[in-house]
């Protein structure tokens, strides 16, 4: 059927416009179609008779259009398009990516008009064609086009990739991209994609030998004006000759050029980029004997990610004594920023397990306050101690009651929390140490209620047992710890898992002991009154029946039953408290009901 000739007899009677023929005529040739709406469409029929075309589209199967309608909303695409592929022959699609990546990648380009972006390579390609492992696709195929001479691609992923008819190997086009290159920034970047393509350059002498000189001319000029710039340049020019083979250059700028100026080390180290971080510390550290105090006199002014490689390279160099040192007196004077208590609790390494305690939530508190007068600041350490659920139980958990008291009145005063975030962080440190619940609540119960009435031997036993506690069993547990991390692979590392789990135990048995003793008051049970059942007491009851027992009620820690001993907190002897001699009383035990007939009440008599 000659479309053409059809559409021009529908024109002759009015009903299409003469502009609509030829969208008309490559929609019915080509058979395949995209709707900004509907997305991408089949045609299955053209009927001129009816003025109608039938598309399919995704979820509208033979969907019926109007042929001026569809002439407008319509855009015809060929039957070598990318998606007009997918519909036609997905498995040689597949077969495709797996066998020829740029066979594939020029299909694309060109079904969207010589560009697309890697998104737009993406989006087209996965799941349909590609279902597995796009990322490790995407690296072998980029790899392919940089090489390949038929692409341009760029550094960025936003900008688009380009297909060239006209073959430019990849040492033309990044030379060519050097020499159009304006500045030293400019520059340095064509230059570290010469290092990464090294392998692939066809003749990587003559690539050293054109652009070294540029980057040694430029390094000289920017050696005072810019010196992390210049730093890097000199870091990017070594890659290079490296890389290349290159001889090095009589007289050429280098590292200790910068140093001998005794630039502001942390000024200079946030300026270069994160990636050469140690690099430039190494570089400092071959420039002078006692670099390591520079180094440490900066931990306290740089970014938190800054910190971490300082203090990597001093304790690789043996300065790690000092670095503790330094650590222990910025914290325990509240001088500690707020970058370094985050690195410090996002590490949170066994090196500084003895530095990691309460002080420093309590300076992490004074950081974050003195932050508050400084817009420039950012609120990081506060959204990490908020984010980390594990990181005040790590700092507070072993330590004493009262510190810890302390530290909960300071965190209920800063301003740095507002009363939701104040809550949660409260809890939590109820979750460590229970003790804390009524300061927190306020619920502030008489002194007769919380009093645990105990005798002296028996308080001697349970602080006999906090103190075996806080100093042998919970530094053996940290000891531990430490050595089952060393053990690397923590999810594989039962020592690890169990030696954490009695971390647990020991820190609930803890918070325990430490609410018990808090309410404990010793006594000797000396001359009670005899007159009713008390603390203190002897008292001879008899069952329904006749049977006769006899009880002596002591203090809470204190019940024998092998021995008629009760503790005066069980339910049997709070059913005989203050009752008075013949008084009858009803206890249950075991789910049955006794009465007890109190036959006589005399003074203990304790050995």
């Amino acid at each position: 059927m000659n479309f053409k000739e059809e559409f021009e007899k529908l024109v002759a009677t009015g009903k299409i416009k003469r502009a609509e023929i030829e969208p008309l005529v490559q929609l019915a040739t080509h058979g395949y179609c995209t709707h900004r709406s509907w997305g991408f469409g089949k045609v299955i029929a053209v009927d001129a008779v009816l003025g109608r075309v039938m598309i399919d589209f995704q979820g509208k199967k033979g969907h019926p259009m109007d042929l001026a309608f569809a002439a407008t909303s319509l855009t015809a695409i060929p039957k070598d398009h990318i998606l007009a592929r997918k519909a036609a022959d997905l498995a040689g699609l597949r077969q495709m990516a797996a066998l020829h990546h740029l066979d594939l990648i020029r299909l694309v380009v060109k079904s969207y008009g010589g560009r697309a972006t890697a998104d737009q390579i993406q989006q087209v390609l996965v799941p349909d064609v590609i279902a597995d492992d796009y990322k490790k696709w995407w690296e072998v195929a980029k790899r392919e086009m940089k090489t390949d001479g038929h692409f341009l691609v760029p550094a960025k992923k936003t900008e688009a990739i380009v297909l060239q008819e006209t073959e430019i190997t990849l040492q033309a086009r990044l030379l060519a991209d050097f020499r159009s290159a304006k500045g030293l920034k400019a520059r340095l970047a064509v230059t570290h994609e010469l290092v990464k393509s090294a392998h692939d350059l066809t003749d990587k002498l003559a690539v050293a030998a054109e652009i070294i000189p540029v980057l040694n001319a430029d390094i000289a000029s920017h050696l005072r004006t810019q010196q992390a710039l210049a730093l890097e340049a000199i870091f990017a020019r070594d890659d290079l000759r490296h890389a290349t083979g290159a001889a090095v250059i009589e007289g050429e700028p280098n590292a200790s050029g910068i140093w001998s100026q005794n630039p502001r080390l942390n000024q200079l180290l946030e300026e270069i980029g994160a990636a050469k971080h140690r690099r430039s510390l190494h570089s400092f550290q071959e420039s002078s004997p006692v670099w390591f105090e520079p180094v440490i006199g900066i931990i306290n002014t740089v970014s938190a990610k800054l910190c971490h490689e300082c203090v990597q390279v001093l304790a690789q160099a043996g300065h790690l004594d000092r670095v503790r040192d330094a650590l222990g007196r910025l914290i325990s004077q509240h001088q500690a920023s707020s970058e370094l208590l985050l690195w410090l609790a996002k590490d949170r390494s066994d090196t500084f397990a003895d530095i990691l305690g309460p002080e420093v939530f309590r300076a992490m508190l004074t950081a974050m306050e003195r932050d508050a007068f400084n817009e420039k600041k950012s609120n990081r350490l506060r959204d990490f101690i908020l984010g980390d659920m594990e990181l005040i139980e790590d700092l507070v958990g072993s330590a004493d009651i009262d510190v810890i008291k302390d530290l909960t009145r300071a965190l209920q005063l800063s301003p740095s929390f507002d009363d939701m975030d104040k809550r949660s962080l409260l809890a939590r440190l109820v979750k460590a140490h229970p003790a804390v619940q009524s300061l927190i609540s306020g619920e502030q119960h008489a002194k007769q209620e919380t009093v645990l009435i105990v005798s002296w031997s028996s308080l001697e036993r349970r602080k006999n047992e906090y103190e075996e506690m806080v100093k042998v069993q919970i530094p053996s547990n940290s000891k531990e710890i430490a050595i089952a991390r060393s053990y690397g692979d923590l999810r594989e590392n039962h020592e690890y898992k169990a030696a954490k789990e009695m971390q647990k135990v020991l820190m609930r048995r803890k918070s325990e002991l430490e609410t018990q003793l808090g309410r404990a008051r010793g006594t000797d049970f000396a001359n009670p009154k005899t007159d009713t059942v008390g603390i203190g007491t002897t008292v001879t009851v008899t069952e329904t029946g006749g049977h006769r027992e006899t009880y002596t009620l002591l203090g809470a820690w204190d019940g024998d039953p092998d021995k008629g001993i009760l503790s005066y907190l069980t339910p049997l002897a709070q059913a005989l408290m203050n009752q008075p001699s013949s008084a009858t009383v009803s206890f249950e035990m075991e789910g049955s009901k006794k009465q007890l007939r109190i036959e006589s009440i005399t003074a203990a008599k304790l050995t």
